[in-house]
């Protein structure tokens, strides 16, 4: 990101922690440029913009039944999110030390409630994630992963940066209610539309626009804390709004004040895995398969996350590669069995991570404030989902901006081999509301044209065995192996 333009960076008279510091040194805060300071409100900024993860995994999983019928408890869907969340990324911050959090995968959720569930029991459904986590484990230990990731070129690295930028924007466009999905009845090719039924109105849309404008303007003036002060304001004003306002629906999260903000955790989901159970009932290729698909999303999502916040918080050496990244990838990997093994589904490195790092986050201190906070909501559930999507989601947008301001001159657009598969990772990430299909289309493209121009040898192995894998996971449906 660039100095320029990030006022946490430019925050007058702030100068980085001293070395002396035991906490400076373990998170090498000062080496990295940062502060105590920026980490902590980094954090802050993080948790408001995933927060949403705490309503909305547990509306995702407990509306699904499995084969035998049976759903999943909300208040202890609940419990798993959290307890998942928070500890996945006080790991992160600790072992991995980069300012990535980690909470229940979007995407990974629906296939295990839509495809695993009904076809097996819940416990089946967790054990085969556990199962995705171990491989993806084994994985780093054999160092395949670290090499499926170095073997991406510089210049469809930046591309698949973009690509989350344009993701997470299309995200907080979407989650606060500025666009939303056409209706199928509507008959018509365009998906989206603006606003609920063609044109901007209510209350919290409102609060949305106001919002990103207030973000904006507080990242241009350089002032400290510019998207944390923004989100704080922004729920506030929504707060009063709903008291004297008559709003028809917030979306997930409306923005009152709770009675009782206080609630006991329910850990009656964790440990209720059973990692084999699901061959039984559905085989051993199609539970093969669901390994496969479960470990395909979680790798390829964390892999463009963690490349896409490495850039963005300037963690990369000269080579373009990411020191102690074994560390992330062990920790990634970890997280996604945890998720099965608490039955929130499995855990990986969120994208919103990039809403602290506009804060100037650059260490694992960040995500530490960030899973501290999710310790916390474990028995404050209703104080952190108060925190609505108009209010969170604006800085997004912000992030989308700065990390295409920082990455797009980077790429060598002249050179097609590069520019285009660049081109269709950043693009598809957004239209297929997915980094895996963004990652995958980009891997395919650098390959195919890389060998019709003659300069095959220029791709590693490993980028064609990847491609391989991606040509086979899309042509799965056409053979019927889904």
């Amino acid at each position: 990101m660039p100095s320029t333009v990030t006022a946490s960076q430019a925050s007058p008279g702030q100068q980085p922690a001293g070395s002396s510091n035991a906490l400076d040194r373990f998170f090498k805060i000062s080496e990295r440029g940062s502060t105590i300071g920026r980490e902590v409100r980094g954090g802050f900024a993080t948790f408001f913009a995933m927060a949403y993860i705490i309503v909305l995994n547990p509306i995702i999983l407990g509306s699904a039944k499995d084969m035998y019928g049976h759903q999943l408890d909300g208040g202890e869907l609940v419990t798993a999110t959290v307890l998942s969340a928070a500890l996945s990324t006080l790991l992160m911050g600790v072992i991995g030390n980069v300012p990535i959090a980690l909470a229940a995968g979007l995407g990974v959720n629906t296939v295990v409630a839509l495809q695993l569930a009904p076809r097996m029991a819940w416990a089946d459904a967790m054990g085969m994630v556990v199962l995705a986590g171990i491989v993806v484990m084994l994985l780093v230990a054999t160092g395949l992963r670290e090499r499926v990731m170095s073997a991406v070129p510089a210049g469809l690295r930046k591309g698949i940066a973009i690509g989350i930028g344009l993701f997470i924007m299309l995200i907080g466009l979407v989650d606060s209610g500025f666009v939303s999905r056409m209706p199928d009845a509507a008959h018509t090719t365009v998906p989206i539309q603006l606003g609920a039924d063609g044109h901007l109105g209510g209350w919290p849309v409102l609060i949305f626009a106001i919002g990103t404008l207030l973000t904006l303007a507080l990242i241009i003036r350089r002032v400290p804390g510019a998207i944390l002060v923004s989100i704080v304001v922004m729920t506030v004003v929504a707060v009063i709004v709903n008291a004297v306002a008559e709003v028809p629906s917030w979306g997930l999260t409306t923005p009152t004040w709770p009675g009782n903000p206080v609630a006991t955790p329910d850990f009656g989901l964790f440990g209720q895995v059973s990692l084999f159970g699901g061959f039984e009932k559905v085989g051993l290729l199609t539970g093969c398969l669901f390994v496969f698909t479960v470990l395909l999303s979680c790798f390829f999502d964390a892999m463009g996350t963690i490349l896409g916040v490495g850039d963005e918080a300037k963690l990369m050496d000269r080579d373009g590669n990411f020191p102690g990244i074994n560390k992330v990838l062990l920790v990634d990997g970890f997280a996604v069995a945890t998720g099965g093994a608490t039955s929130s589904s499995a855990t990986t490195c969120f994208v919103e991570s990039t809403a602290g790092v506009g804060e100037g986050a650059r260490t694992g201190l960040a995500s530490v404030v960030t899973g501290g906070l999710f310790g916390v909501a474990l028995f404050l559930t209703p104080l952190a989902t108060m925190v609505p999507s108009q209010a969170a989601t604006p800085a997004l947008l912000a992030v989308g901006f700065l990390i295409l301001a920082g990455s797009v001159k980077d790429i060598d657009w002249g050179d097609f081999t590069i520019g285009v598969p660049a081109f269709l990772a950043m693009t598809m990430m957004p239209f297929t509301y997915s980094i895996t299909n963004g990652i995958g289309i980009g891997f395919i493209a650098f390959s195919v044209l890389r060998l019709a121009a003659g300069r095959g040898r220029e791709v590693p192995v490993a980028m064609y065995v990847v491609s391989a894998v991606f040509v086979f996971y899309y042509a799965m449906p056409a053979l019927g192996l889904t």
